[in-house]
């Protein structure tokens, strides 16, 4: 196992997280995987002899139960509290009153001591806002969650789901009014869903921030069970739930162009995935869930599996995004400054030509 330190702390992370949404029965969420507490003592003592320390759940992922648990697990299997870092969410809805949900004051306090319990724990490692509250100003957000950090009940703080320019006004307030900033970014990336790299993934390295990814198999549809022929496959998650949303047509190109790589690993199209993503500096843990242990040990694989330059290129150029404005002006201008040369119009031209 490789670790890496959490965004800009001294916290060291496993690259593979383990993320807790198959455990439980309760909610929607069940049909993510629905594994009871036998089954998830099985997966997680599996995940602790791989090296794996980092744990992510929510207080929302089959209502609670995920939290149950996970929590119940690291008791039974005798792991001590320092050895796990865990996290877990608040933001969405735990129950029919008005204040149930959201990033309030009030209920950021009620969430985590809710979760707290559930864990079985009396502090967690890292707290995350699950999503936007258009409601709820950002500076009363980051002050209950500061309040958490002083308090010992949190120990780093993170965000999940927010556009780049909600990210940097947070980090602008925290560093203003002198709070607890968030230390990392949960968001959904993958080879075939690079949307973040346009905006959130530089923002995060110039703030050196930490990115935690879920879903780095695009919802399994780059597990290695979905084709251009066979869309729907049997006991498919994604066949149920298509989520997230994908461009269809352009995973499979790049399904095509993983399976003569992972054909000379000797592994699965899904490992390559998570390898490509393990390669990316901005990457610092991704999240695995897993039904059963052979799920397990092909995802844990990716971290053992080292991708040559040609095979990286390969790989990018696949699942290359179009360029969007401004993405193809700025360095169109950039050339006066970093390349002054008599032919830069056209050079430029040639190389937009080619996006």
């Amino acid at each position: 196992m490789q670790y890496k330190t959490l965004g800009n702390t001294g916290l060291l992370v496993s690259t593979i997280c383990f993320g807790a949404m198959t455990f439980g029965d309760k909610g929607p969420f069940k049909a993510m995987g629905g594994l009871n507490q036998s089954q998830a003592d099985d997966i997680i003592k599996s995940c602790v002899d791989a090296g794996v320390n980092f744990f992510d759940t929510a207080d929302v992922y089959a209502e609670g139960a995920s939290e149950e648990i996970l929590g119940q697990s690291f008791r039974n299997l005798g792991i001590e509290r320092k050895d796990v870092v865990i996290a877990t969410k608040c933001y969405g809805r735990v129950g029919e009153g008005r204040n149930d949900v959201g990033a309030s004051r009030k209920h950021i306090l009620e969430a985590v001591d809710a979760s707290l319990r559930r864990l079985q724990t009396d502090y967690i490692d890292l707290y995350q806002i699950h999503g936007t509250d258009v409601v709820t100003p950002l500076e009363e957000t980051l002050r209950a969650l500061d309040t958490l950090v002083n308090s010992g009940k949190v120990r780093y703080i993170g965000v999940s789901n927010w556009h780049a320019w909600r990210i940097a006004k947070a980090l602008g307030i925290s560093e203003n009014k002198n709070l607890a900033r968030f230390d990392c970014l949960q968001a959904y990336y993958s080879i075939a869903g690079r949307e973040l790299e346009r905006e959130i993934v530089p923002l995060l390295e110039h703030e050196k921030t930490g990115l935690i990814v879920w879903s780095p198999l695009a919802g399994g549809l780059l597990s290695g069970k979905y084709s251009r022929d066979n869309q729907k496959p049997a006991n498919s998650r994604r066949s149920d739930f298509d989520f997230p949303l994908v461009d269809k047509e352009r995973a499979w190109r790049i399904l095509d162009v993983i399976a003569p790589i992972a054909k000379a690993h000797n592994c699965t199209a899904a490992t390559i995935s998570l390898a490509w993503l393990l390669a990316k500096p901005a990457v610092t843990s991704i999240i695995i869930g897993a039904r059963n242990d052979q799920q397990l040990q092909d995802n844990l694989k990716s971290v053992d599996i080292k991708l040559s330059d040609d095979e990286m290129k390969l790989l990018n150029a696949v699942s290359e995004l179009p360029l969007e404005y401004p993405g193809w002006m700025v360095p169109f201008q950039a050339m006066d400054r970093l390349e002054p040369v008599p032919d830069r119009w056209k050079r430029m031209a040639e190389a937009l030509a080619t996006k």
